[in-house]
């Protein structure tokens, strides 16, 4: 299938590695334009780059921390500085810290807020007007299924969350008249290094195969999944073959979310 993305310019986040690598990745190969987000510059021109060399599509490299106001504001000022417009806005990073909800202090829920919530926020804000001047946009929000369904220790990151789904429900009320769609996928186990950082020894992809054994066999499909996977349905809902769709919470978990809906 031709996603029809050529031309298109997407704002990637968390572009340097895993999820966010692969959904760049996809994007460009489809002929999207990327402007790609991280905190460590080094890795992100490194990915920028391969990328570029692999689809020859065109990449640019935004070193930024989305935690932070000020970046959240620069980093659609340099997209737009440099592509002249945004197509395309996939809201994706890393997660709070785990543990005992009682543990956390204010400072720790406020960090929270501001990486999985109020970057959403900022970068919708910073999107939304060139989306809305060319009458076309596509916002996706990457998750996770510890949203949908809850598990010990994740609870920074799943009461946070909680506040994208209903900031991305109703922003797709607000934003369907105008060709504007605004979804989100939570992501259940998927092979990246956060697997080691969450269910290993704590360290970025330091899990071994027998723990990783034992994940797949509570999964129905027996695997993990991969972080292409989750790139295929982000460029689905990226493309025009998406357009009615807005407003949806969909789970990409080998169907291990135990619900009917």
């Amino acid at each position: 299938m031709n996603l029809e993305l050529s031309g298109r310019v997407a704002l990637v986040g968390g572009a340097s590695q895993g999820i966010g690598y692969a959904i760049a990745h996809l994007l460009a190969s489809e002929g999207a334009q990327v402007a790609m987000v991280a905190r460590k510059e080094e890795p992100l021109a490194e990915a920028a780059r391969r990328i570029a060399q692999e689809t020859g599509a065109v990449t640019h490299a935004i070193p930024a921390d989305i935690r932070k106001a000020a970046d959240c504001e620069r980093i659609t000022h340099e997209a737009l500085a440099r592509f002249g417009h945004i197509d395309v806005l996939v809201n994706n990073d890393g997660a709070p810290p785990l543990g005992e909800l009682e543990t956390f202090d204010d400072l720790a829920w406020s960090r929270a807020v501001e990486q999985n919530l109020m970057s959403v926020v900022r970068l919708c804000r910073g999107a939304l007007p060139s989306m809305r001047a060319g009458g076309w946009g596509r916002i996706v929000n990457i998750t996770a299924l510890s949203a949908l369904q809850p598990i010990p220790r994740f609870g920074l990151s799943v009461a946070t969350w909680a506040g994208v789904f209903g900031f991305s429900k109703t922003l797709s009320l607000e934003t369907a008249a105008s060709g504007i769609t605004v979804n989100t996928i939570c992501p259940g186990r998927i092979e990246t290094s956060r697997l080691g950082t969450v269910f290993g020894s704590g360290s970025p992809g330091a899990i071994d195969q027998d723990e990783l054994a034992r994940m797949a066999a509570a999964i129905p499909m027996q695997r993990v999944g991969s972080p292409q996977e989750i790139a295929g349905l982000v460029g689905f809902l990226a493309s025009p073959w998406s357009a009615y769709m807005t407003g949806c919470v969909l789970h990409v978990d080998g169907g291990r979310r135990a619900s009917l809906i």
